[in-house]
């Protein structure tokens, strides 16, 4: 398929050399501010912020109605594209992107949708040419998978960074951490979350507790979040028995 690209963000920056792989030619790559899309364009893939994209989508779906129009972005409806656009549909790849990492698209979960049936059929041939991991989802579901990711990626990743502030502190490096990090998130590959819970929280070891939460009091914010997390984690632990 010959394909646009707009917007130069950390998800364009992977997904670029991903479709060239997969043998699509990638006609051209602009930045929210770009002036036409090439005329010979199949599908135009528009990945910007979320308070950006319906004043892109304004901007350029209004220069041509020939290509299917695409967003990546997982808490936005399809609906964004009414009024602007004939052929539409979502495309989310579900990862964390960075400029500083290249990731293997061939396992990324991709999520699916589409105005009618001839394009979600066409969405699914450019998703399936790149993962092997392709689903149907309607916006209403949509926003509950983007709500889980954040919890365990963008949640999980605040608490890496509070755990190296803590370390840092008393001089000791976040790598002493990686072992457990990595054999936490190794576990859930075969146990359910709940189950590989441990730690003071799911017995509620009160003076553990009461002990390192005394330790964050010169940070009440972080403090409240721990005392809050250790309730939670109990009792989430106690539901599922």
């Amino acid at each position: 398929m010959r394909i646009a690209l707009v917007g130069r963000g950390r998800l364009a920056y992977s997904l670029l050399p991903a479709l060239q792989r997969a043998g699509h030619q990638v006609v051209s790559v602009n930045s929210r501010t770009l002036a036409e899309l090439p005329p010979n364009a199949e599908v135009c893939i528009i990945s910007v912020k979320d308070s950006a994209l319906q004043e892109v989508i304004s901007q350029v779906a209004c220069r041509t109605v020939s290509p299917v129009f695409l967003h990546t972005a997982g808490s936005m409806p399809m609906t964004v594209f009414e009024g602007h656009a004939r052929r539409y549909g979502v495309f989310y790849p579900m990862q964390t992107f960075s400029k500083e990492r290249q990731v293997d698209f061939s396992s990324i979960p991709t999520f699916i949708e589409a105005s009618d049936a001839a394009t979600l059929e066409l969405v699914h041939t450019l998703a399936s040419s790149i993962t092997q991991r392709v689903y149907e989802l309607s916006t209403e579901d949509r926003k509950y998978l983007h709500l889980s990711a954040v919890f365990a990626c963008n949640f999980a990743n605040h608490c890496y960074a509070m755990s190296a502030e803590l370390l840092e502190k008393h001089g000791l490096p976040f790598d002493v951490m990686l072992p457990l990090i990595d054999e936490t998130a190794t576990k859930v590959h075969t146990l359910h979350p709940l189950d590989a819970q441990t730690g003071p929280a799911v017995r509620y070891d009160e003076n553990v507790i009461r002990m390192q939460a005394q330790l964050l009091a010169d940070d009440s914010a972080m403090q409240d979040l721990y005392e809050r997390l250790s309730l939670h984690i109990h009792q989430k632990a106690n539901t599922s028995l």
